[in-house]
């Protein structure tokens, strides 16, 4: 055979193009996103175990997105070291110091240092059995952050990824973290896009562990106000699009004859 294109090319995208139109209509239905307006810490916590515990026990469950803002508050992941929690480092490992903290803290099932949520702020809580999606968590990751990065680009806002550093930046300065926790492959928790109001609270801490970060909003990079529940619109249409992509197989690997 000589050292040209395999004819069998065609053949093999055209199937592959068929498995992923299967795998489409065979997947389970898309994403059902509710926007709950401001809502305590404590109360959207419990919201989501639930929800959770009720997808485990239902795998024919939709899978969910809440949408909402937080009171002023501060969450940690699951981790010995609390340093984070001291903008000047202080805090030894192993210590929970938060009495110099302006608002309640919440240590939480997710990965991750510490971060504040607050009015201003869309939390996105996507609630989704990975299951249905490879039992891909690094994929997963990375759909959130092209979410916020798609999202962000229908406001004349540049963002990216940076590599190593879970989250989306306008050039050096952070405008979205991301944060997940998975129970039995089910995910919770999720995304917090800074959409305008007050970031002085992050000087309280190390945002994500990342020292000398630079929080910014899309109000910000604008020079314009936003409304978050206007965002939240915005984010519900593109989840609901773009949830196909999380949930398409993977591509299949050209065969070599």
């Amino acid at each position: 055979m000589n050292g040209g294109a395999s004819s069998c090319e065609p053949m093999a995208q055209t199937a592959s193009r068929k498995r992923e139109l299967a795998w489409r209509e065979l997947r389970p239905p898309d994403l059902r996103v509710h926007w709950l307006g401001r809502m305590e810490f404590a109360d959207a916590l419990t919201l989501q175990e639930e929800i959770v515990a009720r997808k485990r026990n239902d795998p024919s469950m939709e899978d969910q997105l809440l949408l909402l803002e937080h009171e002023p508050v501060y969450t940690i992941g699951r981790t010995p070291d609390q340093s984070s929690l001291s903008a000047t480092g202080r805090i030894r490992r192993g210590e929970l110091g938060a009495a110099h903290l302006p608002h309640p803290l919440f240590a939480i099932n997710r990965g991750g240092q510490a971060t504040y949520h607050g009015p201003g702020q869309l939390m996105g809580y996507p609630i989704i059995d990975l299951r249905r999606c490879g039992q891909d968590l690094h994929k997963y990751l990375r759909w959130l952050e092209r979410l916020i990065i798609e999202a962000l680009a229908g406001y004349e806002i540049a963002a990216t990824q940076r590599k190593s550093l879970t989250g989306v930046w306008v050039e050096d300065r952070k405008i979205a973290s991301i944060g997940v926790g998975v129970r039995h492959w089910i995910t919770m928790h999720g995304f917090a896009l800074n959409v305008c109001g007050d970031l002085s609270p992050f000087d309280q801490i190390v945002p994500c562990g990342i020292n000398n970060v630079a929080m910014t909003s899309m109000e910000k990079e604008a020079g314009r106000t936003f409304s978050v529940a206007e965002v939240a619109k915005a984010v519900e249409a593109l989840a609901m699009e773009r949830v196909c992509d999380l949930h398409a197989a993977p591509a299949a690997k050209p065969i070599n004859i």
